[in-house]
């Protein structure tokens, strides 16, 4: 399984107001864009699907930005991804029954990597990802010291 460029990218922006969250103040495009290294442009793109999934919320005006739209433990990658890439669960038993028994033996076993990948991102939210973050920094200040 392959991390789209699209998905980093989102995900990066999400870990940047998932830092945030608790302030309760939204992040413009151009915070989020500066701290993470993302394209103004593309990245609006991307808040606007993330929007439309109601993962995270706009608001307006000059004070205006984006936000989550729940606490970033009850976000889970799975649902970031399944709504920016439109995640399915594979084939279904239905399909394998169709096809003959080599391609059979080859889809089960994707449906299987396909089903466990899906868990795994359903076990992990923007708080777990924040959680890592910050314990890998404190091990970085700690390497230099």
């Amino acid at each position: 399984m392959e991390l789209s460029c699209k998905s980093e990218y989102a995900i990066l922006a999400l870990l940047e107001m998932a830092a945030h969250y608790e302030s309760g103040e939204p992040l413009q495009i151009r915070q989020i864009a500066a701290q993470q290294n993302i394209p103004d442009r593309y990245l609006e793109q991307l808040l606007a699907t993330l929007r439309r999934g109601g993962i995270v919320k706009s608001q307006r005006g000059s004070k205006g930005g984006y936000f989550l739209t729940r606490e970033p433990r009850r976000i889970t990658l799975f649902e970031i991804l399944g709504c920016l890439e439109g995640l399915d669960m594979g084939t279904s038993e239905e399909d394998i029954n169709t096809k003959n028994i080599d391609s059979s033996v080859i889809e089960e076993i994707w449906l299987e990597a396909s089903q466990a990948a899906n868990t795994v991102l359903q076990n992990y939210t923007l708080q777990d990802l924040c959680e890592k973050r910050e314990s890998r920094r404190q091990l970085d200040i700690m390497y230099y010291i």
